[in-house]
């Protein structure tokens, strides 16, 4: 049942049992139908980059089933106890975060155990900026981020709700 010209098979006629097709739309949620949950979350005893992953997939809106990509429609993350965080392997030796201030002789490094002594809380926003997007919306999304060393946050008003990892 080819045409002779084309060399195509020919279509089949509509008849009344074939539906109309109607054009497939994908939903995209707009800024302003968003809805923002407050979450908090307790990291001590867990490990570093699995907890960073999780806390990024919730920052980034990905845990709702309306998740746009363009669009900043996560929630707000709350983390405490950032000073118990694991390290597997010898990472607290191995691992350095390192800056350069583009000076000369302007350049550090800070082995990952030094800063969860000092600074374990920027140890965390690291973790999680580097799973985040680049650009405009990274930015945004990075501020919605609350990291404390202790179990005590000034959040309480927002009344955050636990979330396990």
């Amino acid at each position: 049942m080819t045409t002779q010209e084309s060399g195509q098979p020919a279509k089949p006629a509509k008849t009344a049992a074939t539906p109309a097709r109607r054009p497939n739309k994908t939903f995209q949620v707009k800024k302003a139908e968003t809805s923002r949950d407050w979450f908090v979350i307790d990291v001590a005893g867990k490990v570093l980059g699995r907890a960073a992953s999780h806390i990024a997939h919730v920052l980034r809106g990905k845990h709702k089933a309306a998740f746009t990509p363009h669009v900043d429609n996560g929630d707000f993350v709350v983390v405490v106890n950032a000073d118990k965080v694991v390290l597997t392997g010898n990472k607290l030796n191995d691992k350095y975060y390192r800056r350069h201030s583009n000076h000369p002789g302007g350049f550090r490094e800070v082995t990952a155990g030094h800063l969860l002594e000092t600074k374990p809380e920027e140890l965390l926003r690291f973790a999680v900026k580097g799973m985040l997007p680049r650009g405009p919306l990274g930015r945004k999304l990075f501020k919605k981020l609350k990291v404390y060393a202790k179990p005590e946050h000034p959040h309480t008003a927002q009344q955050p709700k636990p979330l396990g990892l």
